[in-house]
């Protein structure tokens, strides 16, 4: 049974359609996700379809009795309640359960064994298990730590939080309440890697409608199983995951570009019939048939809002020294707290390396000791030969107060008006929004103008602090792009894994108070980290540790000193040499991959024309035909590693 279904909905912003056309139906563990750029209207629907937005246009209905909790980032109205009963209250109806069976229980204990006594105590039991059972109070605090939350917050007042902790503790509300709907706008803010996994596995089995607002694509990737797109006050429902709705999505731009394009040289073309046949008396006819084709010609156009998009590149840096930075037995403290001791960090010219580790462990603090924000407590710090450094703080605070971001821009860039006005364009700052008050902008605007200050920066070492803040699906794969080509050396703090993935050539990871490093980029770290975690529970039930390359994968390419590059690995113990039947298996199976990975760039450049995609029947082939190409050359790479060792 559907637990919530829209039909043809729409909503009216300042007497202009803001959506239109709305329509969807989720039945339990369906999850969608919504998709378009600021302003497209993503939060308005959520609060419509929780009740506290009106609906203009169209209709909502929901199962019957059906319970829907909001999470978005408002903070929470009450700040002088602890956080676990600020968490336990988004619970009334279980509470209400609770004392429903407690009063019947009393009843049959005073000897009430009426049939109606009986059945309605059956029934709350019932709800009751509907919503987990009497142990919900001790998974709703399982929920609280798997957020980040710690014991000795529990009895905090709500008065005494961050804003970032208390939307993680709004989130925690909506979640304890076991939902039948669950209203999700923006869950990923304020988490650290180790919750967001934490975040997904709880989603995928909760048995729940859920709808939600994230730009977080590896999220989006894990968890949803459909996709609403808003764009341009249209909307389109497409039931799959994140990643084929962006396939069909690219296809359908292509297509619809190269729709664009025919058109115009067809207007093209009659246009100039016209022109040059108007004032001949023989072809007078045709010419006023012609331009009877053209006004009936119904031009194909984006949309204005469609067309904007981040788009930038840095520029090509200045060859910096061979070493970047070296840190030698490094300590980083704050007041009261040391963070990192003994720690070693080598950078050298051209790396990308990412920087990962829990929330409050140092990562912060230890970038801005690099970029010379701090000053190291213990050890050394050696920074390379002709460094040109260019840093992006979380909270965009290069940018100072007072004025309108051209005047920012210029006093960042040194740039005449007009030089920094073709910059901010390129940010999506043209003509009126360039004279914004800088004071009056938001988190995606103030982290949109440091972007742009950045790239004049002519830096040749990046460092970054979430750089992805703020930023929407589009905009961060614009900053991804541009960070793949830059050519210098890169130091980035993300939470975003996606990016961790696409960009990062080294992983460093605090780890228990130390910097270890890890080849490769997040999937490669991922992988590592769980061979480890494997080979600990291994060992806890006494069964026998992995051995051969997964062992030393699981120890990862450096622990507490040689978190550089440069340090070199112990020697591994020799592999026993192959049998010449395996060296025979071996060749075959290269010739086999070999063939596989030509019919997968052969099948891909047949999926690039878009009427592999024209229709939903095409688009579900095409996905299965590629799915199953890339699955073809994945399992001959398997075998090969078995056979070769």
């Amino acid at each position: 049974m559907a637990v919530v279904i829209a039909s043809d909905v729409g909503k009216d912003v300042a007497g202009s359609p803001l959506v239109r056309g709305v329509s969807f139906k989720l039945e339990r563990r369906d999850r969608m996700t919504l998709s378009g750029r600021n302003g497209a209207g993503k939060t308005t629907l959520l609060r419509m379809i929780a009740g506290q937005a009106s609906i203009d246009v169209g209709e909502m209905s929901y199962q019957k009795g059906a319970k829907i909790a909001l999470h978005d980032q408002r903070p929470p109205r009450e700040q002088h309640v602890s956080l676990r009963e600020y968490v336990l209250s988004g619970a009334s109806e279980i509470v209400a359960v609770e004392e429903e069976l407690k009063r019947l229980e009393q009843r049959m204990a005073d000897g009430d064994y009426e049939e109606a006594t009986l059945n309605a105590y059956a029934r709350a039991q019932a709800r009751l298990e509907h919503f987990g059972g009497y142990r919900w109070r001790d998974r709703a605090s399982s929920m609280l730590h798997g957020l980040g939350f710690k014991d000795a917050d529990l009895d905090r007042e709500l008065s005494t939080f961050s804003g970032g902790q208390l939307t993680r503790g709004s989130l925690a509300r909506a979640l304890a309440g076991a939902p039948d709907l669950l209203l999700l706008d923006e869950p990923t803010n304020h988490l650290d890697i180790e919750s967001l996994e934490w975040l997904e596995q709880y989603l995928v089995t909760m048995d729940a409608a859920i709808v939600l607002v994230a730009h977080d694509r590896w999220f989006l990737e894990s968890v949803g199983t459909a996709v609403l797109e808003l764009e341009g006050g249209r909307s389109r429902f497409f039931a799959g995951p994140w990643h084929k709705w962006r396939q069909e999505q690219a296809a359908r731009e292509l297509a619809l570009g190269r729709a664009i394009d025919k058109q115009q040289a067809e207007i093209a073309r009659l246009e100039k019939f016209v022109e040059r046949f108007r004032a001949k008396a023989t072809k007078a006819r045709q010419a006023q048939s012609r331009v009877k084709r053209l006004e009936r010609i119904e031009r194909i156009e984006r949309d204005p809002r469609d067309r904007e998009g981040l788009s930038f590149q840095f520029q090509r840096s200045e060859r910096a020294g061979r070493v970047i930075f070296e840190l030698e037995d490094g300590r980083i403290e704050v007041p009261g707290k040391v963070l990192l001791e003994k720690a070693e960090l080598w950078l050298e010219r051209g790396e990308h390396v990412a920087l990962v580790g829990p929330n409050g462990t140092g990562k912060t603090t230890l970038i801005d000791t690099l970029a010379g924000e701090r000053p190291l407590s213990a050890g050394k710090l050696r920074t390379g030969h002709n460094i040109r450094l260019g840093y992006l703080s979380q909270h965009a605070e290069n940018l100072g107060t007072g004025g309108t971001v051209l005047e920012a821009a210029q006093r960042a860039t040194r740039l005449t008006p007009n030089k920094a006005r073709a910059l901010l364009g390129r940010f999506l700052f043209s003509g009126e929004e360039a004279q914004k008050p800088l004071d009056g902008l938001s988190g995606g605007e103030r982290q949109r103008l440091s972007l742009a200050i950045l790239v004049n920066s002519g830096a040749n070492v990046l460092i970054l602090d979430e750089p992805t803040n703020h930023l929407d699906v589009e905009s961060r794969e614009a900053l991804e792009d541009a960070l793949r080509a830059f050519d210098g050396s890169l130091l980035l703090v993300s939470h975003d894994r996606a990016l961790l993935d696409a960009v990062g050539t080294r992983t460093i990871a605090i780890e228990d108070g130390r910097l270890n490093s890890y080849e490769g980029g997040w999937a490669d770290y991922l992988r590592v980290r769980e061979e480890r975690r494997a080979a600990e529970l291994a060992a806890k039930n006494g069964r026998p540790a992995a051995s051969g390359k997964k062992a030393a994968a699981s120890r990862g390419s450096g622990s507490g000193k040689g978190a550089g590059k440069g340090k070199p690995p112990k020697a591994l113990p020799q592999q026993p040499a192959r049998s010449k039947n395996q060296q025979r298996e071996a060749q075959k199976l290269e010739k086999e991959i070999e063939k596989a990975e030509a019919a997968l760039a052969a099948l891909e450049d047949e999926l690039a024309d878009p009427s592999a995609w024209a229709d939903p029947d095409a688009s579900a082939r095409s996905s299965e035909r590629h799915a199953a190409a890339r699955r073809a050359v994945e399992e001959l790479y398997a075998r090969y590693e078995r056979v070769a060792g």
